[in-house]
C-alpha cells in the first residue's frame, strides 16, 4: 500500500500524473478521473486495465509507446510504426518488419542496440545520446557525442564526471544518476527540471519554494509505503502468540 507523501499537498497535483510512471499514480487518477488525459495516458505502462476498459479513448499512437501494450495493438492492429520503434518491448516486431521501422527513433530503444550497431549508417547521433544502453557505442566514437543531450543519460554518468565542463545542468537536473553532482553544485540546479527527477525527492522536499508542481505530478517518488507502526505489530504478534492460543495454533495453519 502507498500513500501521497505528507509533504506534498493533493491540491498542487496537476494532470500531468497521467505521465506518472506509478501503479500508485493509476490507482489515484482511477479515484479522481477528472485529473486524466487519455492520450498522455495511452502512454502509460501501469494504465493497462483503465485502457482495455476504455478504448475508445486510447490514442493508438502514444499506445504504440507503450511498453505494456503489445498484445493489445496486435489484437487491435493498432500500431504505429513509427512510435513503436521507440519501444523496447517491440523489439521481435521490430527485427521481423526492419522496413517499418523509423531508425531516428529507433536510437531512442535500450533494446534495439543490435539493430543499431549493425546499421551504423542508420544511427541518429543526437538521439542516441539519450540512450542509456548506448554508451558503449557512443565511448567509441566520442566526436558524435552531443553533451548537451548525454548530460540527461544515466548510463553516461561516468562520462560526465569526467567532462564537467561539457555538461548541460538544465539536462543534468533529469538524471536520476546525477543527484551527486547536483547536489555538490546547487547553485546550477534546474529545479523545473528536477521536479521531474525520482532520485532527487529529497531536495524536493527541502525546497519547496522551488518545485514546479505540474513537473512534480510526473514524479513517481510523490508516493511511498504505508508503514505499519511496529508497536502495533509486536502487540498483534504477541496476542496472537500468547499461550493462551496454544490449542488455536493447528486451527490457525502453524
Amino acid at each position: 500500500m502507498f500513500k501521497l507523501r505528507d509533504w506534498i499537498p493533493e491540491a498542487k497535483l496537476t494532470s500531468s500524473l497521467s505521465y506518472n510512471p506509478s501503479p500508485w499514480a493509476i490507482d489515484y487518477l482511477e479515484k479522481h478521473p477528472r485529473k486524466i488525459i487519455w492520450g498522455i495516458l495511452s502512454h502509460n505502462p501501469f494504465a493497462l486495465k483503465l485502457l482495455t476498459r476504455n478504448l475508445e479513448k486510447i490514442q493508438w499512437d502514444w499506445l504504440s509507446k507503450n511498453t505494456s501494450a503489445t498484445r493489445l495493438l496486435l489484437k487491435h492492429n493498432k500500431i504505429h510504426w513509427e512510435e513503436f520503434s521507440a519501444n523496447p518491448a517491440a523489439i521481435k516486431l521490430l527485427e521481423a518488419n526492419q522496413d517499418k521501422i523509423n531508425w531516428n527513433l529507433l536510437c531512442f530503444n535500450t533494446a534495439a542496440i543490435h539493430l543499431l550497431e549493425a546499421n551504423p549508417d542508420k544511427i541518429c547521433w543526437n538521439n542516441l545520446c539519450f540512450n542509456s544502453a548506448a554508451v558503449h557505442i557512443l565511448e567509441a566514437n566520442p566526436d558524435k557525442i552531443h553533451w548537451q543531450f548525454l548530460s540527461s543519460n544515466r548510463g553516461a554518468i561516468h562520462l560526465l564526471e569526467q567532462n564537467q565542463d561539457k555538461i548541460n545542468w538544465n539536462l543534468l537536473s533529469l538524471n536520476p544518476a546525477a543527484i551527486h553532482l547536483l547536489e555538490a553544485n546547487k547553485d546550477k540546479i534546474n529545479w523545473d527540471r528536477l521536479s521531474y527527477n525520482p532520485a532527487a525527492i529529497h531536495l524536493l522536499e527541502a525546497n519547496q519554494d522551488k518545485i514546479d508542481w505540474d513537473n512534480l505530478s510526473h514524479n513517481p517518488e510523490i508516493f511511498e509505503p504505508i508503514r505499519i507502526l511496529k508497536p502495533f505489530t509486536e502487540e498483534l504478534m504477541q496476542n496472537r502468540f500468547h499461550p493462551n492460543n496454544v490449542d488455536k495454533f493447528e486451527a490457525w495453519g502453524f
